[in-house]
């Protein structure tokens, strides 16, 4: 059935219906990682929520083009014009060519990506397998004045720019506001404006990074590489640009300026942004010491949390909260969260034994429609995962006799349940993902009521022990005995 997808878009400040350029393509570029260190976590809570925003369009039938880049070059310290290479600086460091800094964590990036069950993008481009596009870009600004020479360095003319178009049209905030708000920076004077931004960097001798250009050699700014590789790989214009919210201010408003300076066209009709991190209430950061990596958060190796959570719990506990929403790590909320996901994936293992009746004395279609409902207003995954807990309880009422369902409704159930928590948030159940499970859960069930039934009470006991042990409960009633996950 057609779904009334709605999307916020940061560019209008308000949910607008999903309308792709080209349907049923869809165009979607994310900023991804700067490989010099282990990805952080609110690099992953960025990226598991556009896994979940890519997993739906694709369920709803679109051909989704996804691109996310590495940038391995021209990020510098600050994210300003000015210092060291971040790459450079940590090869520096080590003693090790740039390149091997950018495999380490490029493959470290990978792993962490994996683990968390997200889906490869379409396409992985690389900022120095793009250096031509980057320099062609330029010289087309150059050409249409929108950017200037200064000894082999070349900047964006901002107010220039501004006096044609709206350069604070993504961060909501006008030429003179952000230029009262701007401080000054080493190399400004080489610059017309405060907020003259680089495209190409003449490169110092010390400098690891470089290549030649028409200006003498140099290295791209950073800004650039996403222009080049969003361009390249999905035109002028494209469906949805994405990434973290702290690269509305800066990152994403020069991003739009170059390609309207270039092609006269804002990149992306619908520009979805994720919110940030905090813990205990305060934002995430080094500085506060209250920061941690995912495997750290995996292991309990860290001195926030009491213990660790595992993969599939996490991504669990970042898409309880709405992309848009800040996420707060503490211990109450991860084990709070820890018990709900047990009690969702230990009812999505008991659909296999279940069986139907005659009658049916519940609407899974109704239940169904609630779930589309919720992924329809802007990917909401916690009203989704609350409607997964309904699609739970009554999962359990089926297996424990207590609700009756026909076969018809006992596979909507079973797709229901397929669809939303497996294709759609990317869940799967590190521990019980063998589908024979429930029947060898029941199995054994059946041997311990025949214990009892011979009186047995000895071996009855122990099984019912053993089963504890391992996670597994079991209850006794009128209706007969039924297990359920720890």
């Amino acid at each position: 059935m057609k779904q009334n997808l709605f999307v916020y878009n940061t560019l209008t400040r308000k949910k607008e219906q999903f309308e792709p350029l080209n349907a049923p393509h869809v165009g979607m570029y994310v900023c991804g990682p700067t490989v010099y260190s282990d990805v952080h976590l609110g690099n992953c809570r960025t990226y598991i929520s556009f896994d979940l925003i890519f997993r739906y369009l694709t369920h709803l039938g679109y051909k989704v083009r996804y691109v996310r880049n590495v940038t391995d070059a021209g990020h510098l310290e600050g994210d300003t014009d000015e210092g060291e290479d971040k790459i450079s600086k940590k090869a520096k460091l080590a003693r090790l060519e740039p390149m091997e800094i950018v495999q380490k964590y490029t493959v470290g990036f990978r792993e962490v990506m994996k683990i968390f069950n997200n889906l490869p993008p379409s396409i992985e481009p690389t900022a120095t397998g793009h250096i031509i596009e980057q320099i062609e870009l330029v010289k087309v600004m150059l050409d249409n004045g929108f950017a200037y020479e200064v000894d082999g360095s070349v900047y964006f003319d901002v107010e220039k720019y501004n006096a044609t178009h709206d350069y604070g049209m993504l961060n909501g905030r006008n030429l003179e506001e952000l230029l009262n708000n701007t401080r000054t920076l080493g190399g400004q004077q080489e610059k017309h404006g405060k907020l003259d931004f680089a495209l190409w960097i003449k490169a110092k001798p010390e400098h690891l990074m470089k290549w030649p250009s028409p200006w003498g050699v140099g290295f791209p700014g950073w800004h650039l590489e996403c222009s080049a590789m969003s361009h390249k790989y999905l035109g002028d214009q494209f469906d949805i640009h994405g990434g973290g919210l702290d690269l509305v201010p800066t990152h994403h408003t020069n991003e739009i300026a170059q390609n309207v300076a270039c092609c006269g066209k804002n990149p992306a009709k619908y520009w979805v942004h994720t919110n940030m991190l905090t813990v205990n209430g305060q934002k995430m950061s080094k500085s506060l010491g209250n920061s941690f990596l995912p495997d750290e958060l995996f292991t309990g190796n860290n001195h926030i949390l009491n213990k660790g959570y595992s993969p599939m719990m996490v991504r669990f506990f970042m898409l309880q909260a709405h992309y848009r929403s800040t996420l707060d790590f503490g211990n109450e909320a991860m084990e709070a969260s820890e018990k709900g996901f047990k009690r969702l994936m230990t009812a999505f293992g008991l659909l296999g034994g279940l069986k139907a009746s005659g009658a049916n004395e519940y609407d899974v279609a109704a239940l169904k429609q609630k779930c589309y409902e919720a992924m329809n207003d802007d990917f909401n995954s916690p009203v989704l995962i609350a409607e997964l807990f309904e699609a739970s309880r009554v999962i359990n009422s089926v297996h424990a006799g207590k609700l009756k369902l026909d076969v018809e409704n006992i596979e909507l159930l079973k797709e229901l349940m397929n669809t939303f928590v497996i294709d759609v948030l990317g869940l799967k159940d590190e521990h019980t993902e063998n589908e024979e499970l429930p029947k060898v859960l029941d199995f054994i069930v059946k041997l311990r009521n025949e214990a009892k039934g011979n009186k047995d009470y000895a071996t009855s006991d122990r099984i019912r022990d053993g089963l504890q042990k391992i996670g597994f409960q079991l209850k006794d009633s009128k209706e007969g005995t039924t297990w359920s996950k720890v």
